[in-house]
């Protein structure tokens, strides 16, 4: 009898195991949540990240607090994530420097394929390349003129950035030269543009959108294959003379791995949800992004395609880190 007995036991245990782990994610969450930005506030990853916060706030009943974690192209923040407890408190706001950074910096402290859990893709949009209103340059042509006949500042939002990629690519294939100014995010370059202290900046789109209908910038080309509906009187760079020259950029929301499924499929759902109310679609496609949500697979399979595509690009741009 003892050993049916303690067959018994132990399948009850068992059970209520298996009860206690859906508990677990129905419990969650119960503390607010942190969103990690790896960009000083402005740019594009910032204000992105705090309009859906705001949404999933409401959604779940807790804070989401945006906490700005600036510096090494975005390695400290990726670092700060990829160590977090995977309770499904601490997100990482990520974007294309995830990928590419390996391939740019001698070490860095994740992997981007092993560390993390991706959520959810919200959104790609073009790269854009600004100069100051003053800089004698309409078109790309002439600023790449300009380039061979004088000194030049272009500023990026980092070293590692897509932005800085970018310029690199650009500056490989075209044989111009600048001195490239890396700062701590799109906001603090686009300060610096607008104040004059620089003469050009590559960056996300949505960065610069409101500026260049104002007239405080001037915007020569975009990165992706087609114009942007945001700014359509912006030729491609392919447009401009360089056919197929493409770099489409991506944000996207990731937690630590490890983090439960059942929180994971939550928050992709909540985020899905908020993308698609015709506020935040109308706000994000004006400002120049395109809302892509999918499912956490869709980001993954994006990581997996960059993750080994970034190392040859970095090599043919020359683009290294210390």
């Amino acid at each position: 009898m003892s050993e049916p007995r303690g067959r018994r036991a132990l399948l009850g245990a068992a059970a209520l195991a298996a009860l206690a782990r859906p508990a677990a994610a129905q419990a969650w969450p119960d503390r607010p949540l942190r969103f990690i930005v790896p960009v000083a506030p402005g740019g594009s990853v910032d204000p992105l990240a705090r309009l859906i916060a705001r949404h999933l706030s409401d959604a779940l009943g807790q804070p989401v607090v945006v906490e700005n974690h600036a510096g090494a192209g975005g390695n400290i923040a990726f670092e700060m994530v990829a160590r977090a407890k995977p309770d499904g408190h601490t997100l990482l706001v990520g974007w294309d420097s995830l990928a590419i950074n390996p391939a740019l910096y001698p070490r860095v402290g994740y992997d981007p394929l092993r560390d993390f859990a991706p959520v959810i893709q919200t959104v790609r949009t073009a790269q854009l390349l600004v100069v100051r209103p003053g800089l004698p340059a309409a078109t790309l042509a002439a600023f790449l003129d300009l380039t061979r006949r004088r000194a030049v500042t272009l500023g990026s939002p980092g070293n590692g950035s897509i932005g800085h990629l970018a310029a690199e690519l650009l500056k490989a294939r075209v044989g111009a030269e600048w001195t490239h100014i890396p700062y701590k995010g799109g906001g603090p370059a686009m300060a610096d543009l607008i104040a004059g202290h620089i003469d050009a900046v590559f960056l996300t789109l949505p960065a610069a959108t409101e500026h260049v209908r104002a007239g405080r910038l001037r915007a020569l080309a975009v990165t992706t294959a087609a114009r942007a509906p945001a700014l359509p009187e912006v030729p491609t760079l392919a447009e401009s003379g360089l056919p197929g020259f493409e770099v489409t950029s991506w944000q996207g929301l990731l937690a630590p791995a490890g983090t439960e499924a059942a929180v994971i499929r939550r928050l992709n759902a909540e985020v899905a949800r908020i993308l698609a109310l015709p506020e935040v679609a109308a706000q994000l496609t004006a400002q120049g992004f395109e809302p892509v949500p999918g499912p956490p697979e869709a980001l993954a399979a994006r990581l997996a395609a960059d993750v080994p595509r970034w190392p040859g690009v970095v090599t043919l741009a020359g683009a290294r880190v210390d």
